[in-house]
């Protein structure tokens, strides 16, 4: 089976840790599971491998949380965030098949960290209260996914710019996330990204993935809602730090 997959058992027990860890995150903050797999499983399979991987894990991580998701979300925002990632996701794919990966990589962690820093200074970005902010943070969040799967960061730092309830901005991630994540498949279908392989990987780290999401969103409480928005934006500027300490160190 190993071979198959073409890893070593070590290379397999590493990557359920992670991937549990990963959707014990995703689970709290309703997203950050493929940015805590890109962060740390890059020294085991390539960034083209690891998208279709984080895909199935993202998958049944939506399955798991869209029933209280949908109803706690502002549906609107989410569903015009998602027709806006469906035209930056072939961007991102493309832009991934032909550019250095370490580059695209760095531009979109930059951007990410800088404006992460914005919103912990609690200053207001207007743009993105718009229509057009919406949707151009929709574009830039499927060229992210496409980049290096971490569309879900950016989606969250327009989410945290607003004045929402966390569970209210939570659940807004989640059915983004959700929704994108039937685009993804179907760019990755085309750009010929899923193969047998990328399937076996992607069924196989689910398993320990879903366990930690349902783990936690039993964190997920009431009396912990007020450490969301900081826990987040810091698990953001995290991700952000340690994806570029790793690309140019």
């Amino acid at each position: 089976m190993f071979g198959t997959l073409a890893l070593t058992s070590s290379d397999i027990l590493f990557l359920i840790s992670i991937c549990f860890f990963a959707g014990l995150i995703r689970g709290f903050t309703g997203f950050g599971l493929s940015a805590f797999v890109m962060s740390l499983a890059l020294s085991i399979i390539p960034p083209l491998e690891l998208i279709p991987i984080c895909w199935w894990m993202e998958f049944f991580a939506g399955v798991f949380m869209i029933k209280n998701g949908w109803k706690d979300s502002d549906k609107k925002t989410s569903m015009t965030l998602w027709l806006g990632a469906i035209f930056g996701l072939p961007i991102g794919i493309f832009i991934t098949t032909i550019l250095d990966f370490q580059i695209s990589k760095f531009i979109a962690l930059t951007l990410i960290l800088i404006l992460s820093f914005i919103l912990l200074k609690n200053f207001k970005l207007q743009f993105l209260a718009t229509k057009l902010g919406t949707v151009s943070s929709g574009v830039f969040a499927g060229m992210a996914t496409g980049l290096a799967s971490i569309g879900g960061m950016i989606v969250a730092i327009y989410v945290l710019a607003s004045q929402n309830s966390a569970r209210r901005m939570r659940a807004s991630l989640v059915v983004y996330i959700l929704l994108n994540s039937i685009t993804t498949f179907i760019f990755l279908i085309i750009f010929d990204v899923m193969d047998q392989k990328a399937f076996l990987r992607g069924i196989l780290l689910a398993l320990p993935s879903s366990i930690g999401v349902v783990l936690g969103s039993i964190l997920f409480m009431q009396k912990l809602e007020k450490y969301y928005r900081p826990f987040t934006l810091g698990l953001v500027i995290t991700f952000s730090m340690v994806g570029l300490i790793r690309l140019t160190g």
